[in-house]
């Protein structure tokens, strides 16, 4: 039984390879990074990357935004965005596809922290509870996000306070989603 986020996140990541390399015979590919490195790139040419997730070495730190805003992120914040370096992995939750937002490399992670804190201001602002995002749908002004009081997976609207719980947590949400490819 899986009971860490680090562990359903690389779970999920093999699912999405295997099913990738099923359909298409090669890795995840991506036409968008070919000049940008990163160590989950297995093959390289002048079109596509391919690539699997690969874990880092060091848990990425997130002190600056705790810091910055003082707060304190979930402890499954860390180890979604910090365990792996990975290309963005398309899914389907119960049904409704996404996009899970993954870290590319160190470049992508410091963009990464700059959204998460503009996000977080943003909240803070329209005193709304704080939420990290962790995933992309096919909407303009809702995403799907990990509750930092609670750990519950949500879809939020953006500068709203409307919030649906998708997940009692993240690791349930990691468990539940199916490869799309």
């Amino acid at each position: 039984m899986i009971l860490s986020v680090k562990d359903a996140l690389d779970d999920f990541g093999k699912r999405y390879t295997v099913a990738f390399n099923q359909k298409n015979g090669c890795d995840p590919v991506d036409r968008e990074l070919t000049d940008w490195p990163s160590e989950c790139v297995r093959e390289r040419n002048q079109d596509v990357v391919l690539w699997q997730p690969v874990e880092r070495d060091n848990v990425a730190d997130f002190s600056n935004i705790e810091k910055a805003m003082e707060i304190d992120l979930h402890p499954d914040i860390h180890q979604f965005f910090g365990r792996f370096y990975s290309g963005d992995m398309t899914a389907a939750y119960e049904g409704e596809e996404l996009t899970l937002i993954q870290v590319w490399n160190d470049d992508d992670f410091e963009r990464l922290q700059e959204n998460i804190i503009g996000h977080l201001v943003m909240q803070s602002r329209l005193k709304l509870p704080p939420t990290v995002f962790i995933a992309g749908i096919d909407s303009d002004i809702d995403v799907i996000s990990v509750c930092n009081v609670s750990g519950e997976v949500i879809l939020e609207t953006l500068g709203t306070k409307k919030r649906r719980v998708l997940a009692r947590s993240l690791v349930e949400f990691l468990m539940k989603l199916e490869p799309v490819v």
